[in-house]
């Protein structure tokens, strides 16, 4: 990845370390992707402690391990970086910024499901420079094609299924165009919502409200959108009354799910578009600082083995940990 893609270029960087790197010492394998930097510069940084290897201090005798995490610190210029950068395209590890690393939920010779964080994009454009998918062609040196086979919003987190080959993709994306796919979805959204409402089917339509936003409202002008819910869990505090819900979709619509739960009156929490401003802005000074919609689980026919392919991505520590505020108060 390089840095001149980043929206700053003076933050922690976290890396994976692969195979091939497997077995070296720290201090040589930072020599070796931070060209540039004075050596006595990257010992100064082992010794305070200031990269970390799996989050525990290490020293310069440290041997790393495949699937290693390390963490690298702010380093001094503008052009080192830029050596950083362009040693880490032709290197075997993974790189992510803002403590955001992927993890792989699955992967064979066709495609690989991850989990992504909420606030990263699945590409670049409208106003970022960088996405998943740029991240990952740069970082899996290994797969010569990468796609994007489906999307999710930024805000959203959760699973997210990426083509390795052209063949799998065309093939998995006419699985979803004949509605094949089971996609399942878990939010927590404002009030309590009522058991008897199973079902939303409300048409939905895209508005471009500016050059780098757009909006969805009900319309019956819109695109047929349905959303099947089922109620998880209710909670009453002193944060108000919530409920965790399991949502399928069947139809594919750019913000469906948000826009057909705030439709009912129940806004999914920490939404900044569709949800209540003053109630995020509580929810947030309790640890709920993003949109609480997560893609759980998805289901589909393998496009070689014609096996069924299931694939679950757990919630983040940080919705969990508010779920268990929200239940233990």
């Amino acid at each position: 990845m390089s840095f001149n893609n980043l929206p700053s270029s003076d933050r922690v960087v976290l890396i994976k370390v692969f195979e091939d790197s497997e077995g070296q010492r720290l201090d040589n394998f930072l020599t070796k992707i931070c060209k540039g930097v004075p050596k006595s510069h990257l010992y100064k940084i082992i010794r305070s402690g200031q990269v970390r290897v799996n989050k525990k201090k290490a020293s310069a005798e440290t041997r790393l391990k495949e699937g290693d995490e390390l963490r690298i610190p702010p380093l001094k210029t503008k052009s080192t970086q830029a050596n950083l950068s362009k040693s880490m395209s032709n290197s075997s590890f993974r790189v992510h910024t803002n403590f955001k690393v992927f993890d792989i939920l699955y992967e064979d010779e066709g495609f690989l499901a991850i989990s992504k964080p909420s606030g990263l994009a699945v590409h670049g454009g409208s106003g970022q420079s960088f996405g998943v998918i740029e991240q990952l062609r740069q970082t899996r040196a290994d797969c010569k094609s990468l796609e994007l086979v489906h999307r999710i919003d930024r805000s959203t987190s959760g699973l997210l299924l990426i083509a390795k080959k052209r063949s799998y993709l065309r093939a998995l994306q006419e699985q979803l165009r004949q509605r094949l796919w089971k996609k399942h979805y878990e939010a927590l959204v404002l009030g309590h919502w009522p058991e008897s409402l199973v079902s939303i089917s409300l048409p939905l339509k895209k508005l471009q409200v500016s050059a780098a936003e757009k909006k969805v409202i009900v319309s019956p002008e819109g695109d047929e959108a349905k959303t099947l819910v089922r109620v998880k869990e209710r909670f009453s505090n002193a944060l108000g009354e919530f409920t965790l819900l399991e949502l399928k979709i069947l139809t594919g619509r750019m913000h469906q799910i948000r826009v057909h739960t705030s439709s009912q009156g129940f806004p999914i929490a920490g939404d900044d578009r569709y949800g209540h401003f003053v109630t995020n802005k509580i929810l947030s000074q309790h640890g709920l600082r993003r949109m609480f919609l997560h893609a759980k689980h998805v289901s589909f026919e393998h496009p070689v083995t014609k096996e069924l392919v299931s694939i679950q991505a757990p919630l983040s520590d940080e919705l969990d940990a508010f779920l268990k505020l929200l239940r233990h108060g």
